[in-house]
């Protein structure tokens, strides 16, 4: 994302994975607030850590004091295996999280998900809440509901979507946050990759987050 982004491999369940690390500003930071990973949008449709919502959503965290991390999805980049339906993916994230945890064991967690990611990250926050350790903040933008089975989500977590989209229609989003009575972000103009309007992403997470 950046000069000082590092690299590295962790091992997985079916090889290894690719993940990007990137620290917030030690000058306006002394120590980080929190520990944040990043989930891009689906592999099969040319997906990666790199694209552009889904590091917008790792500047958010950034901007917020959080150590964020991003992963390519299983046979993205140098990451082995092939796609897994989303499964897969939200395992490898688990490992992630286990590798990230023992650099970072106290730092309140954020889960950020674009798209196919928030499948993904939905999926993992529902792992942690049956382990009793839920992350304590959720974003998802551009939810895949209507593309993917999403499970429920918790009543603080922060959705945004665009009322323009056409992969995932934003009467998608509506009819699952509706039983669950989750409010709805919506970006006025904004197709499914906000472009144009990306700023708005970073501005409304950490609008809403900065305390």
């Amino acid at each position: 994302m950046n000069a000082q982004t590092q690299s590295f491999l962790i091992p997985g369940a079916i090889g290894q994975l690719e993940c990007a690390l990137d620290l917030p500003d030690p000058e306006q930071f002394a120590t980080p607030r929190g520990l944040a990973l990043v989930a891009h949008p689906h592999p099969l449709f040319g997906g990666t850590m790199d694209n552009k919502v889904a590091q917008t959503l790792a500047r958010s965290f950034l901007a917020l004091g959080y150590v964020t991390v991003r992963m390519n999805f299983r046979g993205v980049g140098k990451s082995e295996g092939v796609h897994d339906h989303g499964q897969g993916e939200t395992d490898d994230m688990a490992l992630l999280l286990v590798h990230m945890r023992q650099q970072y064991p106290e730092l309140p967690l954020a889960l950020g998900g674009f798209s196919f990611g928030t499948f993904v990250q939905a999926q993992l926050q529902q792992r942690l809440i049956a382990e009793g350790t839920p992350a304590e903040r959720l974003a998802l933008v551009g939810t895949a509901a209507g593309k993917w089975p999403m499970p429920d989500a918790p009543a603080n977590t922060i959705l945004i979507h665009g009322e323009l989209d056409d992969t995932i229609p934003l009467s998608a989003v509506l009819d699952w946050a509706r039983p669950q009575e989750l409010p709805v972000i919506v970006i006025p103009g904004s197709d499914h990759f906000f472009h144009r309007k990306l700023q708005h992403i970073k501005n409304l997470i950490v609008q809403m987050w900065h305390h």
